[in-house]
């Protein structure tokens, strides 16, 4: 089968269903016409006298009214109308009654109108000289049926059944009648929803419950047969609530069973709770001990510092003693002051408990040694609050800080500079005598003063400049950080004097001012600038001088070299003066060298050489200088030995500067060394460093020498060695090394060049470094 013969089968079933359900209509219809035609007849029959009824409604005063196209008609119930129309005070009449019922309110009339006319139920009750009538409307096809029952007498203010009904189904909480197994037999709108039941049937609650414990209250009211009550929390609605149940059995039977919504109050409650916790939790935990007595003068509270402040058991506080228990256990055990009569001290403690108004400090001093400050508040309500502060301590700090500041205000008097400490609010804290003769102003002044404003127009005479002391307050009273940054400064009085002046922010916030006078200081500095020029200047002139010396020197030295070399070669000389010739030609290089160191030394002092830095072969360079001395050593008969290690390898430095330094170390090693003595060259690699040593087995250095070893111009009858040793320091250090020495007089010598593997910065041509 296709789709389409799915979807013709549908409509056609649809179309036979509304057939259907039209005839089946029109037969209701016709039923309905069929029996308003019988009732009308039956009516006519009657010719408006009451149709047949059952006997109750004769029984029960109860008068049927029916109601058709505006017509109205006794159903049954003649008495019934006849009391009512007397209670209405009307005639005994339909038309009658249903105008007093109409007239007696307006919302009466809207109600019986709507009933009339489309049909509405309605329920209200009529009031009436002689009592209430209770109206009740109800429409059946087109037919609107009114009962009218009245009332009087004792039950003139008793709703009816129905009224009554609505009345507690308009009440918000659930409630409802139970029967003494506890199953609800009926219930109000709220105890339906809260079930889920339909309607407010026995049968429609059967096996409902609104709550096992509320059943169970029920079963324990009907067996001791009264109220009982009980707080439950309950989910209803998805929320959790508090409900205060009551359970009140019935007169006939049953019990009765209201609910007051009481989560509002329980939450309230809980919270109190809480808070009277948090509130004891946090007493717990403060220092101070702190008691709470009540109205009756019983302990209603106390933390754990109370027990602890006196020694006090927890069980015997936790009967509530008195305050005069508490009082009379702490004099046996010697923990109040000692009092001359303490029955009368004791009657004056429990008398403050009359003095509803704000009490004053104590301090309490035990025999113990301890100082307690009492604070006495009443509580409100009812009784005492007492809090015990053990200010022993805080008494003594505060006796040492006064110590301190008497210690800090010595101190500041036996200053010179002249200081002041102002607090962050701009008061004037702390000055020293200086102060006072630095400004010319009396203590008296300053301490009238009291503030900075004060102070500055008592220093203002003295120093006219406010934009500096409006700069100054800034640094005492502005919170920003910037002006609470130290300064420092020169300011000159109006009696020509030079001030240097400083501010310091303090800890505390407060601010310490400083004022100094250094007018002498500056002419000194002055003085010592002039002077120190003076001296650059000669020292510049000293080394111009001899620059120009050694280079005058040079030119005829270089003369006497070159002739007493052509003389050696000349023929026709004798040997004996061969000989002096070659002692004038030494003589002459000797001093060449000299001027040659010099001026190296003029340089290095100036700042002016450069060093030519390269790699260089260790090896190379001991051997270079073996080389250089071997003709000297020979002659001296003295043995020249290198010893080098393999593994030394490269150094960075100037090539030209090591070797003269290892020629100085070698040629005073020479002349230190006797004939048939050794000088060792050697070199190691260690720490990032290589060292150079020079070593001799000759006299040794005196002690007393070793000190100035290194000193420019040693003379030689001091034992020294001339300017080598010092020329051999200046370059070392130039390369960012350093030089020592190590000799026991007698024993020989040892000199150490300690270089590094790298260029140092003292090793960088001037123009070089920063």
């Amino acid at each position: 089968m296709t789709s389409y013969d799915l979807i013709l089968a549908a409509v056609a079933g649809a179309v036979c269903l509304a057939i259907c359900v039209t005839l089946w209509s029109l037969g209701q219809r016709r039923g309905y016409e069929a029996r308003i035609a019988a009732l009308k007849a039956r009516l006519g029959l009657q010719g408006g006298e009451p149709l047949d009824a059952p006997a109750w409604v004769e029984a029960f005063d109860t008068a049927v009214i029916a109601v058709e196209g505006g017509r109205a008609d006794l159903a049954a119930g003649a008495d019934g109308l006849s009391a009512c129309a007397r209670v209405l005070g009307v005639e005994a009449k339909v038309e009658a009654v249903i105008a007093a019922l109409s007239g007696a309110d307006p919302d009466h009339a809207h109600k019986l109108a709507a009933l009339f006319e489309r049909g509405e139920a309605c329920v209200f009750e009529v009031r009436g000289g002689n009592g209430w009538v209770s109206v009740e409307g109800r429409a059946v096809g087109a037919l609107a049926w009114l009962r009218l029952m009245p009332g009087s007498g004792g039950d003139s203010g008793l709703p009816s059944a129905t009224r009554f009904a609505a009345f507690v189904d308009s009440v918000a909480e659930p409630a409802w009648i139970a029967g003494a197994d506890g199953q609800a037999v009926w219930g109000n709108a709220a105890f339906v929803r809260a079930v889920g039941a339909s309607v407010a049937s026995a049968g429609a609650l059967a096996g409902k419950s609104f709550d096992r414990s509320a059943d169970a209250l029920v079963v324990e009211a009907v067996e001791k047969g009264e109220r009982r009550e009980a707080v439950r929390w309950i989910n209803l609605e998805g929320r959790r609530r508090a409900f205060r149940l009551s359970a009140q059995p019935l007169e006939g039977g049953g019990v009765g069973v209201f609910c007051a919504d009481v989560t509002e109050i329980e939450d309230v409650r809980d919270a109190f709770k809480k808070h009277v916790e948090a509130h004891d939790e946090t007493l717990n935990h403060i220092a101070e001990a702190v008691a709470i007595f009540s109205a009756t003068r019983r302990l209603s509270f106390h933390n754990t510092a109370f027990a602890e402040l006196w020694g006090l058991e927890p069980a015997w506080l936790a009967d509530r003693p008195t305050h005069g228990e508490i009082l009379d256990r702490l004099r046996q055990r010697r923990r109040l002051p000692e009092t001359i009569d303490y029955a009368v001290w004791k009657a004056a403690e429990l008398a403050r408990y009359e003095d509803v108004g704000p009490q004053a400090d104590d301090l309490w001093h035990l025999p113990d040694g301890r100082t307690l400050k009492v604070v006495r508040q009443p509580h409100p309500l009812g009784g005492m609050l007492l809090i015990y502060s053990d200010i022993t301590g805080e008494l003594r700090l505060k006796a040492q800080y006064n110590a301190l500041i008497q210690v800090q205000q010595a101190t500041l008097d036996k200053l010179n500079d002249a200081v002041a400490v102002f607090g962050s609010d701009g008061r004037l804290r702390l000055h020293n005598e200086a102060f006072e003769t630095f400004w010319n102003v009396s203590a008296f002044a300053l301490e009238a003063a009291g503030d900075f404003e004060g102070v500055v127009e008592l220093c203002v005479p003295r120093l006219h400049d406010l934009a500096f002391w409006r700069e100054l307050k800034g640094r005492v009273a502005d919170p920003d950080p910037q002006m609470r940054a130290p300064t420092s400064g020169e300011v000159r009085t109006s009696d020509d004097r030079i001030v240097v002046y400083q501010s310091r922010p303090l800890p505390d916030g407060a601010t310490l001012i400083a004022f100094a006078d250094v007018t002498d200081t500056r002419d000194l500095q002055s003085a010592l600038a002039d002077r120190s020029a003076a001296l650059a200047e000669a020292e510049r002139l000293k080394r111009d001088f001899v620059g120009n010396v050694s280079y005058e020197l040079r030119t005829p030295l270089t003369t006497i070299i070159g002739y007493s070399e052509l003389l050696e070669r000349a023929d026709g000389i004798s040997e004996r003066g061969r000989n002096h010739v070659a002692a004038v030609r030494a003589a002459a290089t000797q001093l060449a060298r000299s001027i040659d160191d010099v001026l190296d030394m003029a340089q290095i002092d100036a700042g002016e050489m450069a060093l030519e830095i390269g790699d260089i072969r260790v090896s190379d360079l001991l051997l270079n200088a073996q080389e250089h001395a071997l003709k000297d050593a020979q002659l001296g008969a003295v043995t020249l030995a290198v010893e080098c290690e393999e593994d030394v390898g490269l150094i960075r430095g100037d090539g030209k500067r090591l070797a003269q330094t290892l020629d100085h170390l070698v040629e005073n090693a020479l002349r230190q060394t006797p004939p048939g003595g050794r000088v060792t060259l050697s070199a190691r690699r260690a720490l990032g460093e290589v060292r150079l040593d020079v070593s001799d087995t000759g006299r040794g250095v005196p002690f007393h020498v070793q000190a100035h070893i290194f000193d420019r111009f040693v003379g030689r009858d001091r034992g020294g060695p001339g300017l080598g040793l010092a020329l051999v320091k200046a370059l070392v250090e130039l390369h960012g090394g350093w030089v020592a020495l190590e000799s026991e007089p007698g024993a020989g010598s040892t000199f150490t060049c300690h270089l590094p593997e790298t260029q140092q910065p003292g090793a960088m041509q001037p123009e070089l470094s920063f």
